[in-house]
């Protein structure tokens, strides 16, 4: 099931557990997962992007990796709030892996590549290595947002 409300996604969380984050892009997903009491969350692999069934693969795969009980994919929404068509996209990822039957949370992502890439400046990171970590950087972002509302409320 996929969720928009932060209320709702928790409501199928009763006993917390790992998330993972995911930063749909056209060429990468960045990944972070968090730890099971959802204090804190961390970049993990990054995804090249493929064929659609690959990419299912390679998440199946790093969900594997973890007791991972949902899924926080960000939400690209235009600096109004409104949809774009990369909103479309995350959208329609989450529509094609519902399958894996963990509950999906679309959360607004708005800066995050922004902000991530500024504390990256912050630590002297080179540009070649912000480029490398720069996707995962963001799902851990977007995942800590999510978790930091999870447990606010």
């Amino acid at each position: 099931m996929i969720f928009v409300s932060v209320a709702s996604f928790r409501d199928q969380l009763t006993d917390g557990g790992v998330l993972i984050g995911l930063d749909i892009g056209s060429k990468t997903i960045g990944t972070a997962f968090c730890d099971a009491g959802w204090t804190f969350a961390s970049p993990a692999d990054l995804i090249k992007r493929a064929k659609f069934t690959k990419d299912k693969f390679e998440l199946k795969a790093a969900i594997a990796t973890r007791p991972t009980r949902g899924i926080v994919i960000g939400l690209p929404l235009n600096m109004d709030g409104s949809e774009s068509p990369r909103s479309q996209s995350s959208r329609a990822f989450a529509k094609n892996i519902v399958d894996l039957g963990l509950p999906i949370l679309l959360r607004d992502e708005r800066w995050s590549t922004q902000a991530v890439e500024r504390d990256m400046i912050a630590a002297d990171m080179s540009r070649a290595k912000r480029a490398e970590k720069i996707d995962s950087g963001a799902a851990a972002f977007i995942l800590q947002g999510a978790i930091d509302a999870l447990t606010s409320g």
